[in-house]
Parts: C-alpha cells; structure tokens; sequence
C-alpha cells in the first residue's frame, strides 16, 4: 500500500460519521441525562454508524441533519442504533432523492421515558396473536388475561397489542387494547411506510407494540411532568408555595409526527 493509499485512507476515516461523532463528544456529553454514562453513549453511536454501508452513506449525504438526530437522542437519554431509538435511511425530496438518516424513538425508548417518571412500578406491553387465550372486559377485569402456548408451536399471526403500567402505589393505569385494524390505521399515517428500511417492515412486531405504548403515553406520567414536579418541589423551598408561573419552563422535545402528536412534550416519526 502506497503512503498516499494510507493519507486517502485516513482522510475518509477522519471525515466520516463515526469520526464527527467523535469530534463533538463533549457536546453529546453535555445533552445526555446526568444518569447516562456519556463516554458509553457515544461508543453506542459511533457503533451504531461504524460498519453498516447504509448508515454510513444516508449520513454523508447530509452530516447536519445527522449530528441533529443523535442530538435528539441525547437530549432524550436514548440509545442510538437500538430499539430505543432507531436511526434509518430515508429519502429525502430536500436533496433530490438521496437518503439521509432519520431517528425514530422505539417502543422500548418510550417506556424508558416513563420508567423514568418515577411513578410506575412496571410497564407491560405484548402483543397477541391468532392462537392466544386473551380476555378483558371493560369494567370488570383490572387487567389482561393473556395465555400462551409457549410449547404448542406456531402462535399464528399478530390480531393485537395491549399494554398497561403497574403504578407505584400498587394500581393499574387505563389498559390500552388495540386490535388489527386500529394498528393498520395507525401504520397508514405513517410516511414512510413503504420504505426498506422502515420499522413497520423490517420490526413490524415492535412497531405494533409501540403503537400500544404511545397510547399509554396519555395515563401514566411523562419524564417531562415529573421534572416539573420536581422544579415545583424545589420552588416550594425557596419560597413559600408559588403560583405556577413562577415556574421556570420547560423544554419541549420535538420530534414531528406523522399522525399528529399524542402528547405535547413526546411526539415522534412513526406512529
């Protein structure tokens, strides 16, 4: 290999993505919750990038709009590159058809969110399908019956999502039920979902059960209102008992949806 072989080399390699992730380290550091290891983090994301030729590529054609994805999921305490949150190539009619990376908040990176609260115990969320036992009656049942045949072979096709969250104090929040057509209604609204690389067709079972979860986004306290609860707390001693106003505010999180937003501070890409 020639020295210019290598110079050409390590220019590439300087100049990629995993390289730019590398050189704002310290600004990733700064986003991430105190609770987050941040030199992890940003092995995650360098990970994440380093190695797959589509990544790579949907990167390189806009680097901004990249380092602004992941800053996102810093911000949030998110995983990049992980069910938390997914970072997928998508076209883009702003650079005439060339695909650029998109992040996309996960069903698992929503629950984090409300684990995070404080308030819940526990979050269940699963889906059933066509050979499951399940049974819930508005009213009558606290929560879900849902029996599978672990050993009986095929559990046959998804029919439907359910999730619900254990709150601290022992009981259960609102259950959200979801059956095919409403997952199908929630899929429909979704841009990208004709895409490779979409969720909805290479997960489409975590898409479903994140369709469930951001519905249970509505009952059970959000990351956001418990930090608000807690700048409350804090204003309450400094002085005694001050309106709302007084308040500092908070920042919202804003991630554009293509349904409509479920929730002022949690909205996201996918459905």
């Amino acid at each position: 290999m020639t020295n210019n072989t290598v110079t050409n080399a390590l220019a590439v390699r300087d100049t990629g993505p995993a390289a730019q992730i590398e050189a704002y380290r310290d600004e990733y550091a700064a986003l991430v919750p105190s609770h987050i290891n941040a030199d992890q983090w940003v092995r995650m994301a360098v990970g994440a990038i380093r190695g797959n030729k589509d990544l790579t590529n949907a990167a390189r054609t806009d680097i901004g709009v990249f380092l602004r994805e992941l800053k996102t999921a810093a911000r949030l305490g998110l995983e990049p590159g992980t069910e938390q949150f997914y970072l997928t190539p998508r076209k883009s009619k702003a650079h005439r058809g060339q695909k650029i990376i998109k992040g996309i908040v996960g069903y698992q990176g929503i629950i984090e969110l409300i684990y995070r609260a404080g308030a819940v115990s526990s979050v269940i969320v699963e889906s059933v399908r066509a050979n499951d036992t399940f049974r819930y009656v508005i009213g009558r049942d606290e929560r879900p019956v849902h029996e599978i045949d672990w050993f009986g072979g095929d559990r046959g096709d998804l029919v439907g999502v359910y999730a619900y969250a254990t709150m601290k104090d022992g009981a259960t929040s609102k259950v959200v039920v979801l059956n095919h057509a409403q997952v199908m209604a929630i899929r429909a609204k979704s841009d990208s979902k004709h895409s490779e690389y979409s969720p909805w067709n290479t997960n489409p079972e975590a898409m479903w059960l994140k369709s469930a979860v951001r519905q249970l986004m509505k009952w059970v306290p959000t990351s956001a209102e418990y930090m608000r609860e807690q700048l409350r707390a804090q204003a309450e001693v400094a002085a005694e008992q001050p309106s709302t106003s007084e308040l500092p505010p908070m920042p919202a999180v804003d991630l554009a949806d293509d349904e409509g937003p479920i929730d002022a501070e949690f909205v996201d890409e996918e459905g």
